[in-house]
């Protein structure tokens, strides 16, 4: 099977992702991660542990993992909450009618997207997955979209020599279907980060977008969140009245 680059923050839907390519059957498979001075940067500590899983999977799995430091983009981009610690997280009870969440990092995607592109054309790849999942888009995060996507494959075709595809596996997924998903390919969900606080404590916020789709996706699945939140004994009594197992 063909060369795949994928890129990878250590949340649980490109985790997911890189369980999804194991299984799928590629057996070369190059990660990329961005620091671009996110606040959530806990997330990428959590891509080595995923690395060791796949590799338990499938010993003789070719994997990388180049972590691109892409930090401009705090500076040039410092309207998002993601890169600009002065501006709040949104309240996910808050952003009904918001047409774009103030944690979008602007272009971000499309930055990345473009990268990992030039990453695949080094290494001889012609894949490129990155995991945008359905609700990306349905939360106003236009680069998480089918139209997205679709737009820089048009782009991405303009190369003469180089024949490369853009692919989102998840974006038609529902975050209970996700987490489903990983269950099944054996994820371990406790070593991966969504969460966009950066709490001292260590904690995750469930009122961020990010941690509110997570543990809506758990519940809806059947399964509890196997991370700990600050709303924990709320949270333990919701897994409790619905039935929710543990992983």
């Amino acid at each position: 099977m063909s060369k795949l680059v994928l890129s990878i923050s250590g949340g649980m839907d490109s985790v997911v992702l890189l369980h999804m390519a194991v299984d799928r059957g590629f057996r070369e498979i190059h990660l990329i991660s961005y620091d671009y001075g996110q606040r959530h940067k806990r997330e990428l500590k959590c891509v080595s542990g995923q690395i060791e899983a796949v590799k338990a999977k499938v010993p003789d799995l070719v994997i990388t993992h180049y972590i691109a430091d892409v930090g401009f983009i705090k500076h040039l981009a410092p309207t998002s909450s993601l890169t600009n610690e002065d501006i709040d997280n949104p309240d996910i009870s808050k952003m009904a009618g918001d047409a774009q969440p103030v944690s979008y990092v602007p272009f971000r995607n499309q930055l990345f997207n473009t990268i990992g592109c030039a990453y695949a054309e080094a290494k001889g790849a012609d894949t490129v997955w990155y995991g945008a999942a359905e609700v990306d888009s349905l939360a106003g995060y236009w680069d998480g979209s089918n139209e997205f996507v679709d737009a820089m494959n048009a782009l991405v075709a303009l190369n003469r020599e180089s024949r490369i595809k853009i692919e989102a596996p998840l974006i038609t997924m529902s975050k209970s279907d996700i987490v489903k998903e990983g269950v099944n390919l054996g994820v371990d969900f406790g070593k991966t980060w969504t969460c966009y606080s950066n709490r001292e404590d260590g904690l995750a916020d469930a009122t961020t977008p990010s941690s509110s789709m997570r543990v809506q996706g758990f519940i809806q699945a059947g399964y509890q969140d196997p991370i700990q939140y600050v709303q924990q004994p709320k949270l333990s009594q919701m897994y409790m009245a619905k039935g929710c197992k543990k992983i």
